[in-house]
């Protein structure tokens, strides 16, 4: 918790300020009654001369008045001729408004050090909270900070009094700070400065693959009780065992005073133990930059998981944190992730894939053969002319399934093809053909691109809108298929007849549901279709204004996608599939003018021999309506870089 001071008086002020100062260097401050004081706000007498304290209470005039204020004292400063002068102020200080100060006040003060602003005041009220609970004016009439203080305490006589075995291994002995002889123990432990519960399935993706690596590692929910119940306790072991802290960085997190409290806690660690990289920065979203931090580097966990793993792992390396091979997997992540498992109860379930099964396919594949010499250049253009898949082979021939008289009326302007092999498709698919030098691996592939040309090519004759990805070709429904908000029936009217949107307005942009089309022959015969969201910018128009960036794509997919359940992502993709297939129980891929390529319009059905319970189920239609679904999630802020 940060405190402004904005609720004591100049005599409050006072008072805390020697109790502060007076706990921080050890000693007692005389304290004087109320009226001139002769620049002395608390003095401490002994034989080597004063130690003077002076209290300036500027919270709402600032640093100005306060410099001015400073010059008025120099004289007093001079006549008072202390040993040691210590100020305490309640403006904020940087390092050259205490650098301008120190000049004024002149060779009373010893340095810089003994200038306290307002955030080194709030640096020694965490390090001595007893000194909170006896300065009332501090608390008493912030709603938030009362707010703390009962849920604490209320948290605290329900709690069990024991600290859990975890976390007491990691702090100091009870009376070690008043023991002469005690050696600390080493800093061994990486911890992890997070916030509940947003942070908590990383953590437990993470934590135990750190510990496999051989590092020791510690986060709140290793207490089976995150948050506020053992507060004191973890900043405890933070300052004493912590090797290194990761901080998990999204604004959401930073926002949170706990984390803030630690942070702050950590960076003091760090200068304490002279290590700039004490804290390493995990980047989970886009965040604002931390004051504290510099301009230390994030470890991107944005992208991809696994890759930022290897990234931290070796930054840990380059840093030469201690690990251990007889590092133990602690097993409260797993106890604290179960919690929040999703139990399976032994009833059967149904499970639709995003698969389509080949329901026919033709029986064989051409390879037409130039019989003279031939311009390779006119050749692809003739293919690409020509409307339907086809695949270079060799120098002067191609692979197709037209026949004959197709063949030969479509390339009659490149030259005289002729009928060379006629091919049956699955053993091309399944063993390859040797007198064209074509293996199984390389006749699968150009299987694959003919069959993936052939839904592009039905897609686009369609109407459909074609969009690049960086790993497909995604379609999209277009504004005269879909119109924004409009609902796409779907489903048999045997069963109960449901309907999705493919194109909706949200938070100024309008998202338009499409799929990306995977052909695969393992383990049979199917088309996997991958869901896509495009966005265009809502500018009033039917189609809007296409983004383009892959970086805002991303986010606004994060943000508008987020609260999309399962069954919205289905509904989509039959509604897709139901403009796709114009009411067919089929789509039919046109492979030349005599041969189509023919899948099931229905996704595949599995079945799991289990099931799960989930909460909070809405109705078919209710779960379309729901404001998540459509895209307006609580917070309407788009996320910056």
């Amino acid at each position: 918790m940060k405190y402004e001071f904005a609720t004591l008086s100049p005599e409050d002020f006072e008072n805390l300020s020697r109790d502060l100062v007076g706990a921080a260097i050890g000693v007692r401050f005389e304290a004087f009654t109320v009226g001139a004081d002769d620049g002395m706000d608390g003095r401490c007498t002994n034989a080597d001369g004063s130690i003077i304290l002076q209290a300036k209470h500027y919270f709402r005039s600032g640093f100005s008045k306060l410099k001015s204020k400073m010059r008025e004292e120099r004289v007093s400063i001079d006549e008072l001729a202390p040993q040691r002068y210590i100020l305490t102020t309640s403006v904020p200080l940087t390092p050259a408004n205490k650098a301008a100060l120190a000049e004024i006040i002149g060779p009373s003060l010893a340095g810089t050090g003994d200038i306290f602003g307002a955030d080194d005041l709030n640096a020694l009220l965490r390090s001595y909270p007893e000194i909170v609970k006896a300065h009332e004016g501090l608390w008493a009439h912030s709603t938030p900070v009362l707010e703390q203080v009962v849920t604490n305490a209320v948290r605290k006589a329900m709690a069990p009094a024991e600290v859990p075995p975890t976390l007491a291994r990691l702090m100091p002995p009870l009376g070690a700070a008043a023991d002469a002889t005690f050696e600390p123990a080493a800093r061994d432990t990486i911890f992890v400065i997070k916030s509940s519960p947003i942070d908590d399935e990383f953590t437990l993706w993470l934590a135990p693959k750190l510990e496999a690596e051989g590092y020791q590692v510690f986060a709140d929910v290793l207490t089976l009780m995150p948050g506020e119940r053992w507060r004191r306790e973890i900043t405890s072991a933070l300052r004493h065992r912590a090797i290194k802290v990761l901080l998990l960085c999204r604004d959401s997190s930073l926002e949170d005073t706990g984390v803030q409290d630690d942070l702050d806690i950590a960076l003091e660690v760090g200068k304490e133990i002279c290590d700039q990289r004490f804290v390493i920065p995990l980047r989970m979203e886009t965040f604002r930059k931390i004051k504290g931090l510099g301009d230390t580097v994030a470890v991107d966990f944005v992208r991809n998981w696994g890759e930022g793993l290897l990234k931290l792992v070796d930054t840990l390396q380059r840093q030469k944190v201690p690990r251990s091979a007889d590092t133990p997997i602690n097993p409260n992540w797993e106890i604290f992730r179960r919690r929040g498992a999703v139990p399976i109860i032994d009833i059967p379930e149904r499970l639709t894939s995003n698969w389509l099964r080949v329901a026919e396919a033709p029986d064989f594949i051409r390879y037409f053969e130039c019989s003279g010499v031939i311009n390779k250049g006119r050749l692809q253009g003739a293919i690409e002319s020509y409307g339907h898949p086809c695949a270079l082979v060799g120098e002067s021939g191609f692979l197709a399934f037209g026949s004959v008289p197709e063949i030969e009326m479509a390339f009659e302007g490149v030259g005289r093809f002729k009928l060379k092999y006629e091919i049956p498709l699955v053993e091309f698919t399944e063993g390859g053909f040797q007198r064209l030098r074509i293996d199984r691996q390389t006749a699968s592939n150009l299987v694959i691109a003919m069959l993936k040309k052939a839904w592009i090519n039905f897609c686009k004759r369609n109407g459909f809108i074609e969009y690049e990805y960086s790993n497909g070709i995604g379609f999209h429904a277009s504004p005269e298929q879909a119109p924004t908000g409009k609902r796409i029936p779907w489903g048999s009217q045997a069963e109960k007849k449901r309907s999705s949107m493919l194109r909706n307005s949200a938070k100024g942009h309008i998202w338009q549901f499409g799929v990306t089309a995977m052909p695969a022959f393992w383990p049979f015969w199917h088309f996997k279709l991958k869901s896509r969201v495009l966005f265009a910018q809502d500018n009033a128009t039917p189609a809007g204004l296409v983004v383009d960036d892959p970086k805002k794509l991303h986010r606004l997919r994060r943000s508008i996608c987020k609260g999309w359940r399962n069954k919205q992502w289905y509904g989509r993709l039959l509604a897709f599939l139901e403009l796709l297939s114009a009411d067919s129980a089929f789509v039919r891929l046109p492979l030349s003018e005599t041969e189509t390529f023919v899948l099931e319009a229905s996704p595949m059905l599995f079945s799991s021999p289990v099931s799960t319970v989930l909460p909070n189920d809405l109705d078919d239609e209710d779960e379309e309506l729901d404001d998540s679904t459509l895209g307006r999630p609580d917070n309407d802020e788009e996320g910056g870089e």
